[in-house]
């Protein structure tokens, strides 16, 4: 015999409450989708992991005003390749136009690493700052290495 022999006499009747849940309105993003836009139309891909961003305006500059020179490495990060190509493929996978010349490719990543190589890729890089500001970088300014084929890894 089980445990559940009692089923309690109400043969698994529930009263049915209505529920309507709380109507929910999209917030607004560019057109790939995916983050903040600034003019030109690029997406902004937030680099660090920085998640409140109330002390910072829209332009990139400190809460100051103040327009500083970059300080951060013009190099770009492994971190950042990796989001830019996903990011980037995602937008092509899902019927956004690829920025270069198509020589057979079909796969979104191939043809996001082609648009890198030739920093044709429509995103800027956001580098959050400890005090409290950031930088934007467009990926055309940064410096991507490439690994060697003898390198190990």
């Amino acid at each position: 015999m089980s445990d559940a022999e009692d089923d309690g006499g109400d043969d698994g009747y529930e009263p049915f409450e209505d529920y309507e849940p709380e109507e929910y309105e999209e917030p607004e993003l560019n057109d790939g989708g995916i983050g903040p836009s600034v003019p030109g139309g690029i997406a902004v891909l937030p680099g660090g992991e920085r998640d409140d961003m109330e002390d910072v305006n829209e332009v990139g500059v400190a809460a100051t005003g103040e327009i500083k020179e970059k300080v951060t490495t013009p190099y770009m990060t492994k971190y950042e390749k990796a989001r830019i190509l996903g990011t980037r493929a995602l937008q092509i996978s899902m019927n956004a136009p690829p920025l270069v010349e198509l020589d057979g490719e079909s796969d979104p990543l191939a043809i996001a690493m082609k648009e890198l190589k030739e920093k044709m890729v429509p995103l800027m890089v956001r580098r959050f700052l400890p005090d409290g500001s950031y930088e934007d970088w467009h990926v055309k300014d940064l410096i991507v290495e490439t690994p060697k084929e003898n390198e190990t890894r």
